[in-house]
């Protein structure tokens, strides 16, 4: 279990312990050359976009293009991730984007690229990586001990900014000295480290005792999971509204470089080089960060400081100044962005770590997706200084959502709790044999009725996002001290899944709930078979169902 005082961590330690775990060390420096590489290889698109289309919604539609298969296939990947051996899926997935990234590095050497075909292979090359990254960043936990996790994912968010403080401006040169295909091929060749560094990786799984979710439920029980707990809707909504607003600066960066600064491919690269360098110092100050404010008052010191420095690329003809401006946006959108995703990785318990988190992905890179190419329609019409002063503007007034949805305090990851014995039962049941229900008498002194209610409130939540459905609390007229709670569960399956995902914090809150009830006998627990059709026997010389298909 990690500390809050571990979380809180800022010396440079703190910071680089995960990198004294081999295998965590090998997978990080791997991805950095695989950051580089996409990098590269997003400068050398952008770049080849431009050149073959004056149309601003076409160059930002590349970025739309490599982050749109967050947003669609995010909670499916997500589900992948916790249903799978997540080392398996990342290769897989890196074969993908693989595949993507050579069949464009061929079509270019061979000048077949046209507009439409650059922005299929980006949404394949993205699509292996959206595929990706719920695996990557929840096995950040099976790499390291619990304590060094937050550092682990600042650290991941150091190794793609490390690449893009350079690997712009890398692709920059490249493009402007090669042309695009060479930085195509870049990439194709930087995929391999990493994929060698997963095969080394002797992963030790630990299989569940259940049998695996079919891939549509597990995507129902991601949604549902999300969707009570409160923390994480709250940070899921707050990613998307600032990926919409914040995406116009790294949409419209090439014609930053091009219209306002007058440069070429080179400019380009120095430009993302010096957002990139902003983004390193920015996680490095992470901890500085997160130890003198609240999460809400860093989210909004960063959106204020975005706002301003947006307006200063959008007023500035300067390379000099407009480089300045942006290392401070790259510094304070990642902070908002590891601060996001710190919350999220820190809220979602194991079972449900990949679901969670590829939630969030897909909210804040579906939200760049949808901005960048509303920028881009917005640019064609106003041109690039109007529509970066309106995303400063919206910038500015982004603070006010924390009125409503204020950022919720980081705290420890929800871990485990032990898992729990099977129910004794004396009906013959299959894992299929359902629904079920479950009734929970209570017995509360009249007194203390308020207080039990507003705990079961928060009981129905964790209940809910374990996998019951149909949650109620009714008190007994007749006898107002008897509560009973009732829910149920689709299959016997489902309610065995329910009862082992428990966290520790959750079971806290059900004795918590227990400690309520008074009298000589214990609370009452029944579960009953709603539709009982398998277990009844409608003819005499039928048998019983074999006690061993319990």
């Amino acid at each position: 279990m990690t500390e809050p005082s571990d979380l809180q961590t800022s010396s440079v330690d703190g910071v680089t312990a995960p990198l004294r775990y081999p295998t965590f060390r090998r997978i990080w420096l791997s991805s950095l050359l695989s950051n580089l590489g996409i990098l590269i290889q997003g400068v050398g698109a952008a770049w080849a976009m431009t050149e073959m289309t004056s149309s601003a919604d076409k160059v930002a539609l590349v970025q739309t293009a490599l982050l749109l298969p967050v947003m669609l296939i995010a909670m499916p990947a997500g589900a992948i991730a916790d249903m799978y051996d997540r080392r398996i899926v990342m290769l897989v997935a890196l074969s993908i984007a693989l595949c993507g990234a050579a069949a464009l590095t061929a079509l270019d050497w061979f000048g077949l690229t046209t507009p439409n075909l650059l922005l299929v292979l980006c949404f394949v090359v993205g699509s292996g990586m959206a595929l990706m990254g719920p695996a990557w960043q929840s096995s950040v936990s099976e790499q390291v001990p619990p304590k060094t996790l937050p550092a682990a994912i600042a650290l991941n968010g150091i190794s793609y900014n490390i690449a893009r403080s350079f690997g712009p401006a890398v692709g920059g040169i490249v493009v402007a000295t090669a042309g695009s295909v060479a930085a195509f091929g870049i990439n194709v060749f930087l995929y391999l480290p990493i994929m060698v560094a997963l095969f080394l990786w002797k992963r030790v799984g630990d299989p569940s005792r259940l049998p695996r979710e079919h891939l549509s439920r597990a995507i129902v029980s991601g949604v549902r999971y999300i969707a009570n707990s409160p923390s994480i809707k709250i940070v899921v909504t707050r990613s998307m509204v600032t990926g919409i607003v914040g995406s116009a600066i790294q949409a419209l960066m090439p014609l930053v470089a091009r219209d306002l600064l007058y440069g070429g491919a080179q400019t380009y690269g120095i430009m993302l080089g010096a957002f990139g360098l902003g983004a390193v110092v920015g996680a490095l100050n992470l901890s500085k960060v997160r130890r003198q404010m609240s999460g809400e008052a860093a989210v909004r010191a960063c959106t204020l400081s975005m706002s301003g420095a947006i307006a200063a690329i959008a007023l500035s003809h300067n390379p000099l100044l407009t480089a300045v401006a942006l290392v401070l946006a790259g510094a304070v959108w990642t902070i908002v962005y590891t601060l996001f995703n710190i919350g999220v990785q820190l809220s979602a318990p194991r079972w449900v770590a990949g679901r969670s988190l590829a939630g969030w992905q897909a909210a804040f890179s579906g939200g760049i997706a949808i901005g960048s190419w509303g920028w881009g329609r917005l640019t064609d019409a106003v041109g690039v200084e109007i529509t970066l002063l309106v995303s400063a503007g919206l910038m500015l007034l982004l603070p006010l959502l924390g009125l409503w949805l204020r950022m919720p305090a980081i705290t420890e990851r929800g871990e485990d709790a032990e898992i729990l014995a099977d129910p004794k039962v004396r009906l013959a049941l299959t894992y299929r044999s359902g629904p079920l229900v479950v009734e929970i008498e209570y017995r509360v002194a009249s007194e203390n009725a308020r207080a039990f209610h507003n705990v079961m409130q928060d009981v129905q939540l964790y209940r809910q996002r374990n996998g019951a459905y149909g949650w109620s609390i009714a008190r007994d007229i007749a006898d107002p001290e008897l509560w009973t709670e009732r829910y149920q569960c689709p299959t016997w399956l489902d309610y065995l899944r329910q009862r082992n995902r428990w966290t520790r914090s959750e079971r806290a809150l059900d004795e918590k709930a227990m400690a309520f009830h008074i009298g000589p006998e214990p609370v009452r627990i029944r579960r009953m078979l709603e539709r009982p059709f398998g277990s009844v026997r409608w003819k005499d010389d039928v048998p019983d169902r074999a006690a061993s298909e319990v």
